[in-house]
């Protein structure tokens, strides 16, 4: 399994990195008008790449920058898909809604932090030393409660040595404006990979509000995980804090007149919490 760097594909991960994909080498052929590329010498952006699925269908097999919103990272995984159909099942549990949250956040971790700085470590095996790598710099989570509580877990287990910290921001039902009742974060956060959580991104209020506060205690490395965004909050996101990826499962259709994602999942911290 090869490992290719596929920059040219619509856009660059942090840093000017290209983004990365683990695939054989004839799966990055151009196939003349197949779906995720243009006919050669066509104009426009080449989406993601594509394997065959059942009934030769390309499937993209590769997390790339949205066409339309440079920064949102749409995590299509069969797995993460799968899971999220469930999700927004109103028939779903709430032990079962947060079980798959859980799942969810873990799996969109992987690719979330693809582009971690690691260093080199001597790592000692029954039989002699081994090159190995650790993290080069702490990982801080930073739920916005209540509901990105409900993603901690899932994250922890991938990345048990994170320290988490704690914005509670919550939403003004008239204006739909951030209202921040509670903040508690490490003092030296400036120096971790920050990873902000939230299942919605509806208006993006809450969580430009929450990138502004990580910002002035110093933080430059944020990365946002949602479960659901619409475009709205994608936009807001985009015009105040064009430099935080975003990567989300599903970018839905709109906002309803009550600030809620459409179809979304329905209100994720009632979900949760068993509240209404």
């Amino acid at each position: 399994m090869l490992v290719h760097k596929l920059g040219n594909l619509g856009g660059l991960g942090r840093d000017g990195i290209g983004v990365e994909a683990h695939v054989t080498p004839n799966l990055l052929r151009r196939r003349k008008g197949a779906a995720g590329f243009p006919p050669k010498g066509a104009p426009g952006k080449a989406a993601s790449p594509c394997r065959r699925g059942l009934g030769g269908i390309l499937l993209p097999i590769v997390t790339v920058p949205h066409p339309d919103h440079p920064q949102l990272r749409l995590i299509d995984h069969p797995l993460v898909q799968q899971k999220l159909s469930a999700a927004r099942d109103a028939n779903t549990t709430a032990p079962a809604f947060r079980r798959l949250l859980n799942e969810i956040a873990g799996l969109m971790t992987f690719e979330a932090s693809r582009h971690f700085q690691t260093r080199v470590v001597d790592v000692p095996t029954p039989f002699g030393n081994a090159h190995g790598v650790a993290l080069a710099h702490p990982v801080t989570l930073v739920p916005i409660l209540r509901a990105g509580v409900g993603m901690t877990d899932g994250i922890l287990n991938l990345i048990p040595e994170a320290r988490v910290g704690h914005l509670g921001v919550y939403r003004d039902e008239t204006t739909l404006e951030p209202v921040s009742y509670y903040a508690k974060l490490p003092t030296d956060i400036a120096r971790s990979h920050v990873l902000l959580v939230d299942p919605m991104l509806a208006t993006g209020g809450s969580a430009s509000f929450a990138v502004s506060e990580l910002k002035r205690a110093g933080c430059s490395d944020i990365r946002m995980i949602c479960l659901v965004c619409a475009p709205d909050g994608v936009q807001r996101m985009g015009a105040d804090h064009p430099d935080v990826q975003i990567f989300t499962a599903g970018l839905d259709d709109e906002l309803d007149a009550q600030g809620y994602i459409r179809p979304g999942l329905g209100d994720a911290g009632d979900r949760i919490f068993g509240t209404h």
